[in-house]
């Protein structure tokens, strides 16, 4: 924690009597505690308006300088510490494995926005996300929020910027696109079919190892997020729970996965020059 605040001290500010490690662990107890505001009040002894602006404005600095440690690494750079599970199955040219999580959202006034949040999967209103890692559990991207009834489909194809989309589109790339058989139209699937699909469901544990992570060392995400959180002032601005999720999964890049590669990286050189490219 010390060293992530060195690196943000130069750009956080106090208030109300705290000093900037008061206002960055004020920040952290929120997002990994869940606490209440009124909690913070008897903590820090400020008001409940002053715990929000501190949040909002430390929130908005851990944005702006951990939001780099999400990036698309090359091919090269994921072939150098591949796992050897990926090494050694059909999977070995693998850069991405992709999926979408949802959050719990308080159900909006608006009946538009209500309908347009509402998940029909969880049965309730929600924010979804993709979120995209690589085979070493380094997370390589995380999309802004969509509203509940989105389909994942539409999310990814929307997130094509970054490096990747869907169906045939993942042609443009010299992309493949690996996704689970479907039995819509036929009875049971052919056993190529689903052994294949066996082995996807192999690759696609770890993205939701990853998603799991995320959501239990930063419990505020398994909450029903309130409605302040995602309203923005300005079109095209971030929502705070957008900078939340992605500040979760910058920290969970640093913290984590020096653990996911000494587990799975062997060649000490291969995992420093992994590392030095973050």
């Amino acid at each position: 924690m010390m060293v992530v605040f060195t690196f943000l001290a130069g750009f956080l500010k106090g208030g109300s009597g705290l000093s900037p490690f008061h206002c960055f662990l004020m920040t952290l107890m929120r997002m990994r505690l869940n606490l209440p505001l009124h909690l913070f009040t008897h903590i820090f002894h400020v008001s409940k308006p002053t715990v929000s602006r501190i949040f909002n404005s430390t929130l908005n600095v851990m944005y702006s300088r951990l939001s780099p440690l999400i990036v698309w690494p090359s091919k090269e750079q994921i072939q150098i510490s591949l796992p050897m599970c990926f090494k050694t199955s059909s999977y070995r040219n693998c850069t991405s494995i992709i999926d979408c999580f949802e959050i719990f959202l308080e159900k909006p006034k608006n009946l538009r926005a209500r309908a347009q949040t509402y998940s029909q999967y969880k049965h309730h209103n929600t924010v979804k996300y993709l979120i995209s890692i690589t085979p070493q559990g380094v997370i390589s991207f995380v999309s802004t929020g969509w509203g509940g009834r989105t389909s994942d489909k539409h999310i990814t194809q929307n997130s094509a910027d970054r490096g990747f989309t869907i169906g045939d589109a993942v042609g443009l790339y010299s992309a493949h696109l690996k996704i689970p058989a479907f039995t819509k139209g036929k009875q049971q699937l052919h056993p190529s079919e689903l052994e294949t699909t066996r082995g996807l469901a192999a690759v696609r544990i770890h993205v939701e190892r990853v998603i799991g992570l995320v959501r239990n060392k930063y419990t505020i995400l398994q909450s029903t997020i309130p409605i302040s959180l995602c309203q923005v002032t300005t079109p095209g601005e971030l929502t705070s729970l957008d900078k939340m999720v992605t500040v979760c999964c910058a920290l969970c890049n640093i913290f984590q996965n020096i653990s996911l590669h000494l587990i799975h990286c062997k060649n000490s050189k291969s995992y420093q020059e992994y590392f030095n490219y973050f």
